[in-house]
């Protein structure tokens, strides 16, 4: 139960709250608050690890957060190209902060 899982919270169309293990096929649950939905989420682990343990079954290892290098390759259309590249000249900045700087704006909204 201490061991680092992946806890995943969604909110459902509907308000209440969804939440799973996702190294645990199966162990999941819902509440009508966050709070609500991971307490719960606590007591579905717990069980869900005591049936496995009784079964004999595995008992999958939590997986390691992926290491992000902040470096990915994003093909787009020259105009958009030749766009971003004016706009960022314009602005007196380089074409990678223009564009860090609108991904950053844009993941904000979130």
């Amino acid at each position: 139960m201490g061991l680092p899982y992946t806890l995943e919270l969604r909110r459902n169309d509907d308000g209440t709250w969804f939440a799973c293990v996702r190294e645990l096929p199966g162990c999941m649950t819902e509440g009508d608050t966050q709070a609500e939905a991971l307490e719960m989420l606590q007591d579905a682990m717990k069980a869900w690890l005591e049936v496995a343990v009784e079964r004999g079954l595995r008992i999958p290892e939590p997986k390691p957060d992926p290491a992000y290098s902040g470096r990915f390759v994003v093909r787009v259309p020259k105009s958009l190209h030749r766009t971003l590249a004016e706009r960022a000249r314009i602005e007196g900045t380089s074409l990678n902060q223009l564009v860090v700087a609108a991904l950053a704006e844009a993941g904000a909204k979130d």
